[in-house]
């Protein structure tokens, strides 16, 4: 049986969108929204289905929710940093927003829209926090007139910065119920070897059954498949940004030694597979997911990490 990785898309329908952990998925809205938008059920408006797995890509592997208030969710796990992200998540709002109405129908039948996305890169580079939150407000006064639309990021590249494999260290990062959550998808293999140690309280109660899940979940031969090829597209996918990030590093007339050296690991298979994992290393990415999508072990990894400092 193949070690699931959460973070993986697939994976992580399977895991959050789904009628019997619906709980899971109401304790990860509950700890990102504020105490207004908190709900006490959903209705999932696109389950996991096993069937749509064959062609499915990461631009529609998302979760869409209705909470028990009517207010609506879309909850999205991204992996690598594609081109335009921050105009794909507004689409993301916009679809779910309008998609409320049928045509005729009033618009004071629309309800508020929240689009949750967490990312495994860093995209928001003027905060340090690993959790923003947007609104639509005015330039000047700050009022938030139009209330409807809400957008969060969750970082996990900021929350696991700095962490090495210190169970204590980072049970002491673990303070809300979002600091878990991000632990999970972080740091799921180290939790799993501690639940014996892990705190008794309802939170953690939580946390526990999204450890045992993980480690019971069974891919049909079609699933296995459908994620072993989704890995394989998102190496391709990784590759391609890299050859693009490279190429317009390449077309600047800033380039010094350390640059000529990354150029020159593009020779090859395995330079490019380093090459990608180097780019990986900048966006802060955490190394097991490196070391799953470039197939690097963890030490060669870890290798590269340390022959290339500024990174």
């Amino acid at each position: 049986m193949i070690r699931v990785n959460p973070k993986v898309d697939l994976a992580f329908k399977k895991l959050f969108g789904v009628e019997e952990n619906k709980d899971l998925l109401i304790s990860l809205i509950n700890s990102i929204v504020s105490e207004e938008d908190q709900v006490k059920d959903v209705i999932l408006l696109n389950p996991h289905n096993p069937q749509n797995f064959k062609n499915d890509k990461l631009s529609i592997l998302d979760i869409k929710a209705e909470g028990h208030n009517k207010k609506k969710f879309n909850i999205e796990i991204q992996i690598t940093d594609s081109a335009d992200y921050d105009k794909r998540a507004l689409y993301y709002w916009a679809r779910l927003y309008a998609e409320q109405l049928a045509s005729g129908e009033e618009y004071s039948k629309l309800n508020k829209a929240i689009g949750i996305h967490i990312l495994n890169f860093t995209s928001i580079l003027e905060s340090e926090k690993y959790h923003n939150t947007f609104h639509l407000a005015e330039k000047d006064t700050g009022i938030q007139h139009f209330k409807d639309i809400e957008l969060h990021t969750i970082e996990l590249t900021k929350f696991s910065q700095g962490l090495d494999d210190d169970f204590h260290q980072l049970l002491s990062k673990m303070k809300q119920t979002i600091d878990i959550w991000a632990a999970f998808l972080t740091k799921y293999d180290l939790l799993d070897q501690k639940q014996n140690e892990l705190p008794e309280a309802p939170d953690f109660s939580n946390l526990k059954k999204a450890l045992n899940i993980i480690n019971v979940m069974n891919f049909s031969d079609e699933e296995r498949n459908s994620y072993e090829d989704h890995l394989k597209w998102l190496r391709d996918e990784t590759s391609a940004l890299n050859k693009k990030y490279e190429k317009g590093k390449a077309e600047s007339k800033a380039e010094g030694k350390a640059e000529g050296k990354a150029e020159g690991l593009a020779e090859g298979r395995e330079e490019g597979i380093k090459k990608t994992a180097l780019k990986m290393l900048r966006k802060k990415m955490d190394i097991d997911t490196i070391s799953e999508i470039t197939e690097l072990s963890v030490d060669e990894i870890k290798k590269l990490e340390t022959e290339n400092q500024k990174y």
